[in-house]
């Protein structure tokens, strides 16, 4: 076989790969959605340099947790699981300098404190609204936390 026939077929191949890779995207944002309550969502990873660390994603609702889905992941499972036990709502802030291009466009940043520390995420105003009324939700008989 000629050089530039394995050249084409590599290319095939990669092209083939690309395709695979996006269909699989497009199949599994459809499976995390498939019973509502998502969101888009992103979670800063890293705080040391001012703006740096943050990592595009979906949120989702399950009960007491909220799962976070990195956009452009093959896993089906998610990344991050943030308990409403555990998070405690500390402030929020408008995306400054760098950060406002590392987000969605119009999302706010919310701080959160864990149990590991405390936690940033971006959020829209609208998605932050229905956090918020969450965290605040109990089941019935559920003590209250401590603020």
């Amino acid at each position: 076989m000629a050089w530039w026939q394995w050249l084409v077929d590599s290319a095939g191949l990669v092209l083939l790969l690309v395709f695979g890779y996006g269909l699989w995207l497009v199949i599994r944002r459809r499976w995390i959605s498939r019973n509502g309550g998502t969101f888009e969502f992103s979670v800063r990873v890293r705080s040391g340099r001012a703006g740096r660390g943050w990592i595009l994603g979906v949120g989702r609702y399950s009960g007491g947790d909220l799962e976070w889905f990195r956009v452009f992941s093959v896993s089906p499972r998610p990344k991050k699981v943030f308990r409403r036990a555990d998070l405690s709502y500390v402030g929020r802030r408008d995306p400054g300098g760098v950060e406002a291009y590392s987000l969605y466009s119009g999302h706010v940043v919310v701080s959160c404190k864990t149990p590991k520390g405390l936690v940033e995420v971006a959020m829209s105003p609208e998605a932050l609204t229905g956090f918020l009324a969450w965290l605040e939700a109990a089941p019935p008989g559920q003590r209250n936390r401590q603020r």
